[in-house]
């Protein structure tokens, strides 16, 4: 998708050039009733009814559940918005009003800070980031360790064709399912037009992006909370029968999370994004029968942003809480156990993905994220530049990773 992009240049696009935006109209709201799941938009001299979704996108308002985002509109407000056809319906991608500022945490300017002094995780390794240790896993290394290595292995030999009651079936799927927010969702866009011209993929694979815009950790921990992570897990499973897949076909899931306008600090925003991931974790274990593994990746470079959605340094720092995730289960947490044998099995067994944080303030690189050519106007959200890069940083890692190759590959490897 590359409209969001577009949508947030509205903010500093004159209206002569938002005229010419693809898509994008102005208009007026006439009347929002959030009862029948639409909105009523005066464009053109005419009034037009379009269909409201959960994934509505309120320009500033993306973290709040849908009726929130909406209590930031009034009727009788101009604003820009995108119209898209989906299921024979005019549905709503997106909305912007014409004046007034946010009025979410993620409006303004962030605060100052010189991220030149960052140092990737992969590359702070035994040092220290306010006494904290880098590496993605233990002792510094960036090496899974040896018991956690041989136990992914394992798992990952056992992943195989299923059926859609999840039984093996060699004309079944092996599901690869995305999770997380705007950002996840993009970035499985990239990696989707990646996999597309992979002929080293399994022909029995089938990769669902579940990541939904505006749904952050925070929203989506867990399934049966009434409300937004309700809502985030009931679309997930929408897309699954999209896709042709059941909940029983998901074997492998890919999570990137992160929560909108952070203030805590470090370490408590990290501490507290560890929590919501293990949380996500227990709720992806309750939800998929047959889910073995989960790969998590942080954020990518936040020194371009230009609100507080996630700037850095908690763009940064989002990598420890992916770190500190993964060592508990390599501790033995009982509220991370993957092995039965270990006791009641509470979460898959969890591993880095591809680390994609890069320091666009120091250089640049053709492998990741890092320029402000590889991000949105937001400077938080990938452009599609940014969107492939990550795409392929995710293939590269699906294709060649230990735990990975036995059953992402069309010729996996020994599975005795």
């Amino acid at each position: 998708m590359t409209w969001p992009r577009a949508l947030i240049m509205l903010a500093l696009a004159a209206s002569a050039v938002l005229a010419e935006q693809s898509g994008i109209q102005r208009g007026k709201i006439k009347r929002i009733e959030l009862s029948r799941m639409e909105v009523t938009i005066t464009a053109g001299g005419a009034d037009r009814t379009f269909t409201v979704t959960q994934e509505t996108r309120i320009f500033g308002a993306e973290s709040l559940p849908l009726g929130d985002r909406f209590k930031t509109l009034h009727e009788g407000e101009e604003i820009f918005f995108k119209p898209s056809t989906r299921d024979g319906r005019v549905v709503l991608e997106g909305i912007k009003a014409v004046d007034g500022p946010s009025p979410t945490p993620a409006a303004g300017a962030p605060a100052p800070f010189d991220a030149s002094r960052l140092k990737p995780l992969t590359e702070l390794g035994a040092g220290a980031y306010h006494g904290f240790r880098g590496g993605l896993y233990p002792d510094g290394k960036n090496d899974r360790p040896a018991v956690h290595e041989r136990a992914g292995v394992a798992l990952a030999r056992t992943v195989r064709p299923l059926d859609t009651a999840g039984h093996p079936d060699p004309a079944g799927k092996i599901a690869l399912l995305s999770v997380g927010m705007s950002n996840t969702s993009q970035a499985s866009d990239g990696f989707a037009r990646q996999l597309a011209g992979c002929a080293e993929r399994s022909p029995r694979l089938v990769f669902v992006n579940g990541a939904q815009g505006g749904m952050t950790a925070k929203m989506t921990q867990s399934a049966e909370d009434g409300g937004s992570g309700q809502r985030y897990w009931n679309a997930v499973d929408e897309r699954l029968r999209a896709a042709g897949a059941s909940r029983a076909q998901v074997q492998v899931v890919w999570i990137k999370q992160a929560d909108a306008g952070p203030t805590e600090g470090f370490p408590r925003y990290a501490e507290t994004l560890e929590g919501e991931l293990g949380n996500i974790a227990r709720t992806l274990h309750a939800r998929f029968p047959n889910l073995k593994l989960a790969y998590l990746s942080s954020r990518t470079f936040g020194g371009f942003a230009r609100s507080r959605l996630n700037p850095e340094p908690y763009a940064y720092e989002s990598g420890f809480s992916v770190k500190w995730l993964i060592e508990k289960q390599i501790n033995g947490d009982p509220q991370l156990n993957f092995y039965a044998a270990r006791g009641q099995v509470r979460a898959p067994w969890l591993s880095w993905g591809p680390y994609i944080w890069a320091n666009g303030s120091v250089h640049s690189t053709q492998a990741l994220p890092s320029t402000e050519a590889d991000f949105a106007g937001d400077g938080t959200h990938e452009s599609p530049a940014g969107q492939d890069k990550v795409g392929r940083a995710l293939l590269h890692f699906f294709l060649t990773d230990t735990t990975t190759r036995p059953w992402f590959t069309a010729t996996p490897v020994d599975k005795r």
